[in-house]
């Protein structure tokens, strides 16, 4: 039996080249998310069958617009292309052009195919072509670039089934530069060059210089050898620009002759559009409205699906208690495991609603006109317009969007965006907010049209995103670090979002949730449950305690019961535990319970509704329905009011509105910090805000 050839593809392109489209649509569902080696920077991977024996595994490597980095992400693209012993180096690369930004995208594809790896030049949105009134003479191209190039449409699948037929022969590409970059800049130099790394392509021995790095790869001689030639650090700033200058003089008479545009035949509606979405008034108008419109259908869209998944898992406890043998198996099952596993999967609906939406706006190119509106705003608190793109991330979560301010050059405004990203509302607080939100706000509309629930929602996404600005414009003042930057950013083309595009976004971020969250919801149900569930001789002999106090003798059955199984629960494990920090939580507003529940959270917020959930079954000697239902039975036992009234809800939205709850976002922000100043910073102030701001709001509404 033969196997499999294996040819290990790396797709490289511009930023809003489509270079993810075509990625999906090579590998559909076959795909995996994981960390490029030492790095915490995600790498997308899948494989894709070429032909009967034939197997690509393709990396979707980070956007960048030159093989000389400026940024983290960057960095990632030259590091796999010039270590050949990188488990990432490619057999074959796919440079993903745009074909009304050949001219710049031709800059990318002359620097790697100079490293002499096949490559394979690929120009899509050709659907656009007609319509822009663009022409390309494919024949001469490829003779003037020495590959092979292909016109797709990676939305409309349009020339796939031809990439995969030249991937099958890639070993026949040509691997000739396009640009001989020694004859133009200073070929004395570039000879002295060549004779030093003969071992390598000349361009790969000019980008081994070049990099301010040290490369593990290289010999202890050839080590010395880049040291020796990075000594002229002006002299090699001088042949850069030459070089960028060489480049796109000779791309422009490649273009000149095989890329030609006829206005006349264009029909645009871009600058029409652009003119509305990025004015100076209703620019800003426009978003707020497509917020609220997003907040609205998270809560209007869910409700049903939501109602029908907590039904449906308040059933199959019932049914575990009532069709398996009494014990603790049983117990564990019914009110450790399926209440744990609820509490996430209750979520899925709205959590797929934000993302759906988060990735329309990406895909049709919106998300970019957002940014540039910001741009101006965001600089007056000490941020970048791209500090928006973290902070709007910070709705998904906070940890690739703090890995997303790598393409911020000014370390100061990085440093501020990182620290102040967990203050907006991420997917983790979304179950906390939506199961406080609908015990305490009525389902009422404002106007015969916005829902109050969904108004709350976006109130409190926008207190998140105020406490990020303020926090920058206190950071901006305090942190003393020099501050320069330039701000880029490319207008993409708007496009109608592709659908196959979306659902693989939705799945692998709703997927990501769940199996991220859940694992550590389950995890700490079961220990709840047995805290909850084991105690102390007082936990032994409860029955025998509750029963010889003289107030309960006279008693009925049912309410003796409730007596044991509340007598049980305080002296359980948990119990203690929850007493003991009791004090310190009640001026909010909060139970025992609730502050067993808010330290769990601190692993991940969304912990919060699953710990509950498994504390009030445990503590429950009847069957009371749905999570929704068990919280909003629970009562205080001191005023004999709801437990979850206005005053302690709102004071728990405040809670988590502003605590810093997740283990990994300190995590990544020691490693994107290197040091454990900033996250013990974070951990401290945001958790100081949090309490007096939930403390404030209790005595407010109580």
């Amino acid at each position: 039996m033969s196997h499999d050839k294996v040819v290990k593809v790396a797709l490289i392109g511009n930023p809003n080249t489509g270079k993810t489209s075509l990625f999906n649509q090579l590998t559909g569902l076959k795909q995996k998310v994981g960390n490029y080696p030492g790095i915490t920077v995600d790498k997308k991977q899948g494989k894709c069958k070429i032909s009967e024996n034939l197997t690509a595994e393709i990396t979707d490597l980070p956007g960048t617009y030159s093989i000389n980095p400026t940024s983290l992400d960057e960095t990632i693209v030259i590091d796999t292309l010039l270590d050949e012993e990188n488990e990432l180096y490619p057999d074959l690369i796919i440079v993903v052009a745009e074909v009304e930004n050949l001219k710049r995208n031709l800059l990318l594809f002359s620097q790697i195919k100079d490293l002499k790896i096949p490559t394979i030049l690929v120009i899509n949105m050709v659907d656009q072509m007609e319509r822009k009134g663009i022409n390309i003479d494919i024949k001469q191209l490829e003779e003037k670039l020495n590959t092979k190039v292909v016109l797709i449409s990676a939305r409309k699948n349009t020339g796939i089934d031809q990439l995969k037929s030249i991937i099958s022969d890639y070993q026949k590409l040509d691997t000739t530069p396009v640009v001989n970059i020694s004859e133009k800049i200073d070929k004395d130099y570039f000879t002295k060059l060549k004779s030093a790394f003969k071992e390598f392509p000349l361009y790969k021995s000019w980008l081994l210089i070049t990099q301010n790095k040290e490369y593990e790869f290289l010999n202890d001689d050839q080590k010395q050898l880049v040291l020796k030639f990075r000594e002229d650090v002006n002299c090699i700033k001088r042949y850069q620009h030459k070089e960028t200058i060489f480049r796109y003089q000779v791309i422009h008479e490649i273009l000149k002759e095989t890329y030609k545009v006829d206005k006349s035949q264009a029909t645009d509606l871009r600058s029409k559009l652009d003119k509305i979405l990025t004015h100076k008034i209703f620019g800003y108008i426009i978003f707020a409205a497509i917020m609220l419109l997003i907040f609205q259908a998270i809560f209007e869209w869910a409700s049903l699906p939501m109602d029908l998944i907590d039904g449906v898992f308040a059933n199959l406890s019932e049914f575990v208690k009532n069709n398996m043998a009494p014990g603790a198996f049983t117990n564990l099952i019914a009110e450790g495991i399926i209440p744990g596993i609820g509490g996430v999967v209750i979520f899925i609906p709205q959590i797929a609603i934000l993302f759906l939406f988060i990735s329309i706006l990406e895909e049709t190119g919106y998300m970019s006109r957002v940014v540039f509106l910001m741009d101006k705003i965001m600089r007056r608190f000490g941020m970048s317009g791209k500090s928006i793109i973290p902070l709007i991330s910070g709705t998904a979560c906070a940890i690739p969007a703090i890995m997303a301010s790598r393409n911020i050059s000014s370390w100061k405004e990085r440093l501020i965006t990182i620290l102040v990203v967990p203050f907006t509302t991420c997917s983790a607080r979304l179950p906390v907010y939506a199961i406080l939100i609908a015990l305490i706000i009525p389902a009422k509309r404002v106007w015969g049209i916005f829902n109050l629930q969904g108004l709350t929602l976006m109130a409190l996404y926008l207190l998140g995103f105020t406490a990020a600005i303020m926090s920058a414009i206190l950071l901006n003042n305090v942190l003393k670090i020099k501050n320069k930057s330039l701000f880029v950013i490319e207008m993409p083309n708007y496009k109608l979002p592709s659908l196959k595009n979306i659902f693989y976004e939705v799945v692998e971020k709703t997927k990501a949730f769940i199996f991220g969250a859940g694992k550590i919801i389950l995890a700490l149900s079961i220990v709840l449950w047995f805290l909850a569930s084991n105690g102390s001789s007082n936990y032994t002999n409860a029955e025998k305690i509750v029963t010889s106090t003289k107030e309960n003798q006279n008693l009925s059955e049912q309410a003796l019961q409730k007596k044991i199984v509340a007598f049980k629960l305080e002296n359980s494990y948990i119990g203690v535990m929850g007493k003991t920090i009791e004090p310190v939580i009640k001026p909010l507003g909060y139970d025992w319970k609730i502050g067993i529940a808010l330290i769990s959270s601190f692993a991940a917020r969304e912990v919060f509704v699953g710990a509950l959930a498994t504390i009030y079954s445990v503590g429950s000697d009847e069957d009371t329905g749905t999570i929704k239902q068990r919280m909003a039975a629970e009562v205080n036992s001191e005023t004999g009011e709801k437990r979850f009234n206005l005053a302690t809800g709102m004071s728990l939205l405040m809670f988590y509105a502003f605590a810093m709850q997740c283990i990994g976002t300190l995590a990544i922000v020691k490693r994107e910090t290197k040091s454990w100043k900033w996250p013990i910073l974070q951990l401290v102030g945001m958790g100081i805000l949090a309490y007096i701001s939930a403390y404030i709001t209790f005595i407010i509404f109580k």
